[in-house]
């Protein structure tokens, strides 16, 4: 068995669909259908269930996978420790974060990294607090960066930029009149909500807040749950309902006027670095991290 089995048979139970993965590999679906064929045929093993139009991985499949991503992680840990003697001229730097610090926050610091570092590949998965946080345990990411509080003695967390949440109603709803005086212990409960998904840093940290505010969380009427910024800011903007979101997520609709920012009393949040103690800091995640903290005066 080689690695590049190991990728192809990763890429495909990920996606259970051939051609998705093959597309994403750069291979041809042949190639990447004869590499999971002769896995399976040179263990007598059967990696995966053909159903219908799509696949699904057997009991052996599931097992196995697990092995297949440690493999791939430890050659990848030592192609790292291999790039790192070069120093900064070549190598590659794989990131992780959550959507508001990847969407709003994390585009110029990689921006500047690159023009200062030009040799370096730098990757970058979205997901929320939950998926970035696993994405580090699994060594699928150098470096992880999210919005939400992650309590883990496996990893090394870091403070590494502060953002403010803002309550927002659309322009005609009765909150965004500049005589109303909201009062959050009667009137958070009686809206009607637009949330982000459980696992994402903004709801937890609002959910979080709320009891100070005289709510508990299962008081809301959370009337849609979307998987996206920017899903959520424009059903607010369409007149859903109300959310509370980053206020770098909603600045230009605040400064247009699709959105009203109303009054209240909201904690600010902290982004965070995450890296696993366990494992070996490049070069390159060490130029990263002193680039974040010399552009944030620290």
């Amino acid at each position: 068995m080689t690695l590049e089995q190991l990728r192809i048979f990763v890429a495909v139970a990920e996606r259970e669909h051939v051609t998705r993965a093959a597309r994403d590999l750069n291979l041809t679906q042949s190639a990447t259908s004869a590499a999971i064929a002769a896995l399976e045929e040179r263990h007598a093993t059967k990696l995966f269930d053909r159903m219908g139009r799509g696949i699904v991985l057997t009991e052996a499949g599931r097992l196995f996978l697990g092995e297949a991503r440690a493999v791939l992680a430890r050659a990848a840990a030592a192609e790292l420790v291999l790039d790192d003697l070069a120093g900064l001229k070549r190598g590659s730097l794989s990131l992780a974060a959550s959507q508001t610090v990847a969407n709003y926050w994390l585009p110029p610091v990689i921006h500047r990294f690159q023009t200062r570092h030009p040799g370096i590949t730098v990757r970058l998965s979205i997901g929320n607090t939950e998926t970035v946080t696993a994405s580090i345990h699994r060594g699928d990411a150098d470096i992880g960066f999210v919005e939400g509080t992650v309590d883990d003695a496996a990893l090394v967390v870091e403070p590494v930029a502060e953002d403010e949440l803002a309550l927002v109603v659309p322009p005609g709803h009765p909150w965004a009149m500049p005589s109303f005086d909201l009062k959050p212990a009667h009137d958070l409960k009686t809206a009607r909500w637009i949330s982000r998904e459980a696992g994402s840093g903004t709801r937890s940290i609002f959910e979080a807040a709320l009891p100070n505010l005289g709510v508990q969380p299962r008081d809301l009427n959370i009337a849609l749950e979307l998987p996206s910024n920017e899903a959520v800011r424009a059903a607010v903007e369409a007149g859903a309902g109300v959310t509370v979101i980053s206020r770098l997520v909603v600045a230009g609709s605040l400064k247009a006027g699709t959105l009203v920012a109303v009054g209240i009393d909201l904690p600010k949040r902290q982004f965070f670095a995450l890296r696993h103690g366990e494992r070996y800091v490049t070069r390159a995640g060490r130029a990263l991290r002193d680039l974040i903290f010399e552009n944030a005066g620290c």
